[in-house]
């Protein structure tokens, strides 16, 4: 007779089903009990230097593999948390968040513990604020359920759910039949079929459609049916910035980013003047839409999502994205002659000279050169984003960053959870000076861990996208020598870059040594921006004063 698993080892056992290998996180008492159970376990174990480290690293794996998790203990680890399971939940990135907790025979009587705030589950309370589905599983005859339930709903939504595990119950076992929800149960085959038929004729009938494609195909894993679907019809496509990189961007179809007035004008008015817009898995979020400078007509759209489909102005539920799309590819689309796409003109202008200053301009021309399909970008907020939305990545979900909830310091643990997904892939982490200042020193985990990204510090003094918004001396920050960190970390190489030749110089150094950490401190003037930044801080300034 099989024996039965423990709460801890059923919620591992369901998690590597599920295609997690690595959780990351911070020891703390009381989840030191289930710690040795993932010691046990098929599932590796990550330290990291934080816990919100912890979040935006699992937040990385799961966009990457299709699900993650953090492991923390009680009240000051699980609440640290909350920024980054808060930015995947806006985002829709499915990370499991795993709290341990005072056991349950340990709470009778309501003795003040340490870590606890206000009641025992007062950060369940919190984490239902910002999760899918959250559960402590505190009942052995609940526990099983609970994390079947949470579970399924992280991978049906692509958002976090929380698991609150109290130490007395890690090793509690209790029969249970473990069920996953199948895709075909959770369609609406005549709700499908009605909204297909209405999307097929809509564009058959028009005369120039264009593919919006957003984040949510990232998320679904369906960036193979995307290129299926576009080939098919020789659909042009374009990205939004969160979705940046969901297909090849040197395909023949590809248009490029559309961000309304931030991105290029060509683009814009190539995909403003289709008449008709199919927008898969995109968020209209504020900067994918350019501060809402972008004019997408409701009555020219296709809009699918996970949380439905709207065709033109119907409304169609319990229809998945995946369910949509895989029907779309087998539905009867008119093939279109091959269409002529803006060209796609460098946007940085001529190489500078060697001795010249490093611009913006000239940055990012020279990264483009440098990226190749063996690389991932993964950027932080600010500049570091706005600027990289121009790269080519020429691999699929080659680029990561936080492009809607924004909050800075994703990038450097982020690159420590995406090199654990595929090692073969060495990061390009692009991230200013302030985010560097929040969660750089994570890269003392890329050094322990034996990793390689490249980190290029945008260095400009400061918080340059809030001097653009509103200036003044709360931007200012002190200045690091940057180039210095590997020699605290006991590894890699160290670049101070103040030239196009020392970047050309560094950049070399670094694909000549490819399994060092290595870090390039970038010096920028202050006030030297992308073109993209100077549209968006020009719209969020005048908001600040309530001026539109």
């Amino acid at each position: 007779m099989a024996r039965k698993p423990s709460i801890g080892q059923y919620l591992l056992d369901q998690l590597h089903r599920r295609g997690v290998e690595h959780v990351f996180g911070v020891p703390g008492d009381y989840v030191l009990g289930f710690y040795d159970c993932i010691a046990r376990s098929k599932i590796r174990c990550i330290g990291t230097t934080r816990e919100d480290a912890a979040g935006f690293a699992a937040d990385a794996y799961a966009r990457l593999k299709g699900l993650g998790a953090a492991v923390v203990t009680y009240g000051v680890g699980g609440l640290s948390c909350a920024n980054s399971i808060a930015g995947a939940y806006a985002e829709k990135s499915p990370v499991v968040l795993i709290s341990g907790a005072p056991g349950v025979k340990e709470r009778r009587r309501n003795p003040l513990l340490h870590h606890k705030i206000r009641t025992f589950d007062t950060q369940l309370k919190i984490y239902e604020q910002f999760t899918v589905a959250s559960a402590a599983l505190d009942d052995p005859l609940l526990a099983y359920r609970e994390i079947d339930r949470v579970l399924d709903a992280v991978q049906r939504y692509r958002r976090p759910g929380y698991l609150e595990l109290p130490r007395d119950m890690v090793d509690v076992a209790h029969p249970h039949t473990p069920r996953i929800a199948s895709l075909e149960e959770m369609t609406d085959r005549q709700a499908l079929g009605d909204c297909l038929a209405e999307a097929t004729a809509i564009l058959n009938r028009a005369k120039r459609v264009v593919v919006l494609a957003g984040v949510e195909m990232h998320r679904f894993g369906l960036q193979d049916e995307l290129v299926s679907l576009v080939e098919k019809a020789r659909f042009p496509v374009a990205a939004t910035l969160l979705g940046k990189s969901v297909i090849n961007e040197e395909h023949p179809l590809y248009l490029g980013v559309y961000e309304g007035a931030m991105g290029r004008q060509p683009i814009r008015r190539f995909v403003e003047q289709a008449d008709c817009i199919l927008m898969l898995g995109c968020m209209l979020t504020d900067i994918d839409l350019g501060v809402f400078t972008a004019h997408l007509d409701p009555a020219r759209t296709i809009v699918a999502g996970s949380e439905g489909i709207e065709v033109h102005r119907h409304r169609y539920v319990d229809v998945p994205l995946r369910s949509f799309v895989r029907a779309l590819l087998k539905a009867p689309l008119k093939r279109r002659p091959r269409p002529a796409l803006p060209r796609r003109a460098s946007p940085w202008g001529p190489p500078p000279p060697a001795g010249a200053p490093v611009t913006v301009a000239g940055l990012f021309r020279t990264i483009n050169d440098f990226i190749t399909s063996d690389h991932i970008v993964i950027c932080d907020i600010g500049d570091a984003c706005f600027g990289a939305a121009d790269l080519t990545i020429r691999g699929r979900t080659d680029f990561l960053s936080p492009a809607y909830y924004a909050s800075m310091g994703f990038a450097c643990p982020a690159a420590v959870g995406a090199q654990f997904v595929d090692c073969r892939l060495r990061p390009i982490v692009l991230v200013g000076d302030g985010a560097f200042h929040m969660t750089g020193m994570e890269l003392s985990t890329a050094a322990f861990y034996k990793l390689n990204p490249i980190v290029i510090v945008l260095n400009n003094h400061g918080y340059g996208t809030e001097r653009q918004i509103h200036d003044g001396p709360f931007n200012d920050i002190n200045l690091w020598d940057f180039s210095k960190i590997p020699q605290v970390l006991g590894a890699g190489l160290g670049f101070q870059v103040k030239t196009m030749g020392d970047l050309h110089r560094a950049l070399a150094d670094c694909q000549a040594n490819p399994w060092q950490l290595c870090v390039l401190d970038v010096n920028l003037d202050p006030f030297d921006i992308s073109p993209a930044l100077q549209r968006l801080g020009a719209s969020l300034g005048r908001n600040v004063h309530g001026r539109t």
